[in-house]
């Protein structure tokens, strides 16, 4: 069996935390084996790099890229790329386009730049398919504003106009490359988001 990386992206409070872990179960409901992960994070040396980028300190715009570009190389090449090759399905909140939204757009490092740092760290490697949770602006930030004992990292807490930048770029990466991106309404009940999600993976099934 093959295995596939599937990300799921999308700006704060558009349940991309909620919708990986019910997608993971949807797809093991149809025989397959998930690995759900998430970044920064998902392998012990990204995990470490995580508590310092969102908890420890404010780093400038080339630092956290770094951070960010140096976690999901492990991420890579410790859990992603082994677990494909045991032919499991990855499922993961976030990968490099987070990047490329949040460092090189709203950070203004450049799509550039952060696709040369990609380069470098996991050669070049990409989703077989990236799903955007897309809301309306006022709509994400309510949602995100109103979890229940929700505690922001230090990304979260920046301003609407970052957050701004970053939707745009999402968008942007999406209409540029339609091939690998579905862009997927996120409103609704989790339940209705799921199942868009789910139809958006219908050719990759097997």
């Amino acid at each position: 069996m093959t295995g596939r990386f599937i990300t799921l992206e999308g700006g704060e409070g558009t349940g991309k935390s909620t919708q990986v872990k019910a997608l993971a179960v949807e797809l093991r409901s149809l025989g397959l084996d998930v690995l759900q992960t998430r970044e920064p994070g998902g392998s012990e040396g990204a995990e470490v790099i995580r508590g310092l980028l969102l908890h420890e300190a404010h780093w400038n715009p080339e630092a956290e890229a770094l951070l960010f570009a140096a976690a999901r190389a492990d991420h890579v090449a410790r859990t992603i790329k082994p677990a494909l090759e045991r032919g499991l399905w990855v499922v993961s909140d976030r990968f490099v386009d987070s990047s490329l939204a949040y460092q090189g757009r709203a950070g203004g490092l450049g799509l550039e730049t952060i696709w040369k740092l990609h380069e470098i760290g996991s050669h070049g490697f990409l989703p077989d398919r990236t799903l955007l949770l897309e809301l309306p602006a006022k709509e994400s930030r309510r949602r995100a504003d109103s979890r229940d004992l929700y505690q922001p990292d230090i990304i979260g807490r920046r301003d609407a106009a970052y957050h701004g930048a970053v939707e745009h770029g999402f968008h942007a990466l999406a209409e540029a490359d339609p091939a690998r991106f579905r862009i997927v309404d996120a409103s609704g009940t989790a339940n209705e988001v799921t199942a868009r999600l789910l139809a958006a993976l219908q050719d990759l099934l097997p």
